[in-house]
């Protein structure tokens, strides 16, 4: 494809994403194997690393959802610890960046910045922290003895945590030195690794025992969709992940969070839009057609629709057909919620409601259908050479700077993506045929290190 006039050819950046609970795993196929065994991530990522990707990407479950009261049943039960798993694909990648979703309202500033430090010595540079808080008392039962923080003070806490951690990765000096007795002597002596933190949330000070991190800072990756979270994430994240699936939606974001960034004192290329993505290849545009409504009605079966729809009515809907039409009744919003552990973005249930609706009546979609619709992510559907024309254009035209791609089946979802649009991809141009860096931010082309800066 064409890049716009005037424009240099942007190099699309990668990331693979071991999906987990969510109802678009397809954890069913004869060709899945488990999401628990080191083999699957490791194929995951190996297939990554063979396909010039940027970074694999772990998310996060800290506790098994629960739906009318009982266990999910079509979940994907058990969610491994992510520092565990990364550590282990360290040892079986050599370039490949190593992200990990771990959250600021369950962890201390002190463990996160020496677990994190930690891992990027551990794989020469290459760790990634997607930053998240926590949203209900239910997961937070496990951390806080049954308390929680509110809205409003979990994203302070956020901020204070990322701040915090920044601050003791940077107690260290960046020289490189022999690390021997008589040189860690010298450092205690000069105050090296001494830290004091003192914000609304922390009240910290002593001396950070791991060196600085290869990478200064390891990447920082944030979800800022409202206008808070684009200002936080446009000052202190290298990575955002966008849910936009159209250019028509995401070249306005994209052009808000670079001009935001700019403001911040940052270069427009210091922070990477990357879009959730799902791929489905065929040999003919029908075929991938045929394949894609295979597959999106095999992640929502009738029995997830109705358990989908229930999230957003919370009421009983195990009566109604989910080949039918939506609700004519409106949402209960005085009783528990039906979900414990799923979050919704939206609290004003009816809102969400009327969302569905228009989103029905334009497309003349049954219940089922409009879940589909309302849930998917972007999806490139075609021949090998169509998706790398779609995947292409999308970035060229600043729609994002790259993409996570989320194949439904582990661990060999990815396989024929590397395979087949990889290649098309670097005739183009648009794709590395080779790692140039040896950290993540180096790959990534982003600016050193710089200190939090406050929203």
């Amino acid at each position: 494809m064409s890049v716009p006039e005037g424009k240099p050819r942007k190099q699309i950046v990668l990331g693979a994403h071991l999906p987990g609970v969510n109802h678009h795993t397809v954890w069913q196929d004869p060709a899945a194997g488990s999401q628990i065994d080191v083999k699957s991530f490791a194929h995951l990522a190996r297939t990554a690393e063979r396909g010039f990707f940027d970074l694999f990407f772990l998310a996060e479950g800290l506790r098994l959802r629960e739906h009318a009261g009982q266990i999910y049943e079509n979940d994907v039960v058990g969610r491994p610890d992510t520092f565990t798993v990364l550590a282990a694909l360290a040892g079986v990648t050599d370039h490949l960046g190593l992200a990990g979703t771990v959250n600021t309202t369950f962890n201390e500033p002190y463990e996160l910045a020496r677990q994190f430090a930690s891992l990027d010595h551990l794989s020469g540079g290459r760790a990634a922290w997607n930053v998240v808080t926590s949203f209900d008392a239910f997961t937070a039962a496990n951390f806080r003895r049954g308390g929680y923080l509110d809205r409003s003070q979990r994203y302070e806490r956020a901020e204070e945590v990322l701040i915090a951690v920044r601050a003791l990765w940077d107690s260290w000096n960046s020289g490189d030195v022999p690390a021997d007795s008589a040189t860690e002597q010298f450092l205690a002596r000069h105050g090296v690794g001494e830290f004091d933190v003192r914000t609304n949330q922390f009240d910290v000070r002593g001396r950070f025992n791991v060196p600085r991190p290869p990478q200064g800072h390891p990447l920082i990756i944030q979800a800022g969709v409202s206008d808070q979270g684009r200002e936080f994430a446009s000052a202190n994240a290298d990575a955002i992940f966008s849910p936009f699936r159209t250019l028509a939606d995401a070249v306005p974001f994209y052009r808000d969070v670079k001009a935001r960034a700019v403001r911040h004192g940052r270069l427009a290329s210091d922070i990477k839009i990357l879009p959730s993505a799902g791929v489905v290849l065929g040999d003919s545009a029908a075929d991938a057609q045929e394949k894609a409504r295979e597959l999106t009605h095999r992640q929502v079966s009738p029995a997830t629709a109705l358990a989908l729809a229930e999230q957003v009515w919370n009421r009983d809907l195990s009566q109604l057909d989910p080949e039918g039409p939506l609700p004519e009744f409106d949402a209960d919003t005085t009783s528990p919620p039906r979900w414990r552990g799923r979050a919704i973005h939206d609290p004003d249930l009816n809102a969400v409601v009327a969302r569905w609706r228009e989103v029905a009546a334009r497309g003349g979609l049954n219940l089922r259908e409009t879940v589909i619709e309302v849930t998917a992510r972007a999806t490139f559907v075609g021949t090998p050479t169509a998706v790398a024309d779609q995947l292409d254009d999308f970035v060229q035209h600043d729609g994002s700077d790259g993409f996570i791609l989320h194949p439904p089946v582990v661990p060999t979802g990815l396989d024929e993506f590397v395979d087949t649009v990889v290649p098309l991809l670097q005739e183009r141009g648009s794709l590395r045929t080779g790692y140039t860096g040896t950290t993540l931010r180096e790959n990534l082309g982003l600016s050193p290190a710089r200190a939090a800066q406050p929203a």
